[in-house]
């Protein structure tokens, strides 16, 4: 394998593991509410909490994975988080309460977040330096890819299929998840930890979180938390607007919108550096949310979908790449989970704060609310890291 050669085997592989894992993540996303609702009568805030306590669980899992990972390695963590996310998946079908289906999406929210911290870290320390922004690139391309199949395939199968056949398709994806884990290789970088280094500290907060990539991390956090109300709210946005159908152009158009650009971005990122790419993310985001905000008709709801796209999807793998190069190969397990967790906190909490602003300010004016939050981003990414990264050549 030549040095700088990206497209390997095992980056094609856990690729792929990512993508199911996500697939199925947003497959349940869009679906589990109504199950809720039709099998056990649940109320529709409990419904709500049903869907969302899957990225508390998730939190979780990252949380433990980073760590773990250190220890004992990505392929390790990867194999047992695969068969754990098996089992959960099975345990779907013996939910027979509302307060097991509740566990059962905790526990979900779990695997899934020990296994794509695991597949991040495998990919970023196979990944060779010079390429590790391009190669994020493309390996964060896989959620991407979910993110455009799996609602479309949930919201399917509700209309075609009962539930228990829903749970059977996410079971045998999960066994799929399992058996491809095989084929993973261990990467080029061990992350165990030597003995003396554990048995200096029994507990310390550096075994769980990586602080030199806490900067760009929380960038995230506040980017996730802008973008979270559009998921969450746009139904009910272009309802009243009366765009229906161009909410689901909207989702088509950006996940396209990042497909084309994401790898000029990535490579960018390499040979330009951190500010090259960073800054004219944020500013195509901002205006795209704002364009969101005050969209009449749906040609601009599905431009606004391709400058979010451009936008946010660039800058999260951009974001990702940034927090992997702030640390060394051994850490970049604790790397990845800090990342993702500032991200999956930003985008868990803005529904809960955000929704309730909309009896005071309506849709649109939330949207512009968070133009504003996004451009705010700038000066905080400048001072954060982009004055540091400026002093800074890009990787050769």
């Amino acid at each position: 394998m030549k040095p700088d050669q990206l497209w390997t085997k095992n980056f094609v592989t856990v690729s792929f593991i990512n993508f199911l894992v996500f697939l199925i993540h947003l497959l349940l996303m869009v679906s589990i509410a109504s199950y809720a609702i039709e099998r056990f009568a649940a109320a529709v805030s409990t419904a709500g909490l049903v869907a969302s306590i899957f990225i508390i669980g998730a939190l979780i899992g990252r949380f433990s994975a980073g760590r773990i990972i250190s220890d004992l390695g990505g392929k390790s963590v990867l194999g047992f988080g695969a068969i754990f996310f098996l089992v959960v998946l099975v345990l779907y079908f013996l939910a027979g309460s509302l307060p097991l289906l509740i566990l059962v999406r905790l526990l979900h929210g779990m695997a899934h977040g020990v296994v794509s911290t695991a597949t991040g870290t495998i990919v970023a320390q196979t990944l060779p330096q010079g390429r590790r922004g391009e190669g994020i690139g493309y390996y964060g391309l896989s959620i991407v890819m979910a993110s455009a199949i799996g609602p479309f395939i949930g919201i399917l199968l509700i209309h075609l299929v009962d539930f228990k056949t829903v749970f059977l398709i996410t079971a045998l994806l999960a066994a799929m998840i399992l058996g491809v884990s095989f084929l993973v290789q261990a990467p080029s970088h061990p992350a165990l930890v030597q003995e003396e280094e554990k048995k200096s500290h029994r507990f310390h907060l550096a075994d769980f979180f990586e602080f030199k990539s806490i900067p760009i991390s929380a960038i995230a956090l506040v980017v996730g938390f802008s973008c979270s109300v559009i998921i969450a709210f746009i139904s009910l946005y272009t309802r009243e607007l009366h765009l229906e159908k161009a909410a689901g152009l909207y989702f088509v158009v950006s996940a396209i919108a990042t497909l084309v650009t994401r790898p000029l971005a990535g490579r960018l990122l390499d040979i330009r550096g951190d500010n090259f790419v960073v800054y004219p993310c944020l500013l195509i985001y901002a205006l795209g949310m704002f364009l969101f905000s005050q969209a009449n008709h749906g040609v601009f709801l599905v431009l606004a979908g391709a400058l979010i796209g451009i936008g946010y999807g660039n800058f999260m793998s951009s974001a990702q790449t940034i927090a992997l190069s702030a640390t060394i190969p051994r850490r970049f397990g604790l790397a990845t989970a800090t990342y993702y967790v500032f991200l999956d906190f930003g985008i868990g909490i803005g529904p809960y704060l955000l929704g309730s602003l909309v009896p005071y300010t309506g849709y649109r004016g939330l949207y512009v609310t968070m133009a504003i939050l996004v451009l705010a981003t700038v000066p905080l990414y400048y001072f954060l890291h982009g004055k540091k990264a400026s002093l800074k050549p890009p990787a050769p």
